[in-house]
């Protein structure tokens, strides 16, 4: 007998794949307009920076929430050229140390903890994932964290809290995931690093 389809991740493929072209075409027209004269206004950068990032948290939600099977691979680069786009600009910056091919099922499960990572990273910081022969570490630090412990006690424990709203819906993720790739998450966190291991 089949398993039973993963509606919610078909839906997230479905309108990744859907956004990713006009927001391509939108980056398309904005070089355009930057190769006329007068085309490198303060108001053109602020509209090419923001394309990128849509174009590379798109292709991040993509991998993150998107249907995935166990056999689907990802190249190092692609992983490399999403994060560095992510960072482009923003309060987080990621270093990616790994084989060049990778599972893709092992890449949505680090993009889901990267996304909880984030949540603890409200005022910036550095993210390190290293892939070796004894699995991953995903390490984040930052001068001040932000750690709700009810959010993190879902990656570890079977029981979730009360409410998890759309911003934290990778919390309720990630234990899903664990299970499905008959995994472990080893969670530590101290004053100003968050270190995960699977």
């Amino acid at each position: 007998m089949q398993d039973k389809p993963d509606l919610a991740a078909l839906i997230a493929s479905r309108i990744c794949h859907d956004l990713i072209s006009p927001i391509g075409a939108i980056g398309n027209g904005v070089e355009l307009l930057a190769m006329e004269p007068g085309g490198t206004r303060p108001e053109m950068a602020l509209i090419s920076e923001s394309v990128a990032n849509a174009n590379a948290r798109i292709r991040f939600f993509r991998i993150c929430f998107g249907q995935a099977s166990s056999d689907q691979r990802i190249a190092r680069s692609e992983v490399a050229s999403i994060l560095g786009d992510l960072s482009r600009g923003g309060r987080v910056g990621y270093a990616w140390t790994s084989p060049t091919d990778l599972s893709r099922r092992e890449v949505r499960l680090v993009f889901l903890l990267l996304q909880c990572l984030e949540s603890a990273l409200a005022y910036g910081g550095k993210v390190s994932v290293m892939r070796n022969d004894t699995g991953w570490q995903v390490q984040a630090e930052a001068p001040r964290l932000k750690v709700d412990p009810a959010l993190w006690e879902v990656l570890t424990e079977p029981r979730a809290p009360a409410e998890i709203g759309a911003a934290q819906v990778h919390f309720a993720l990630v234990p899903d995931e664990l299970a499905r790739q008959g995994r472990r998450l080893i969670t530590e966190i101290g004053e100003t690093t968050i270190r995960l291991t699977f």
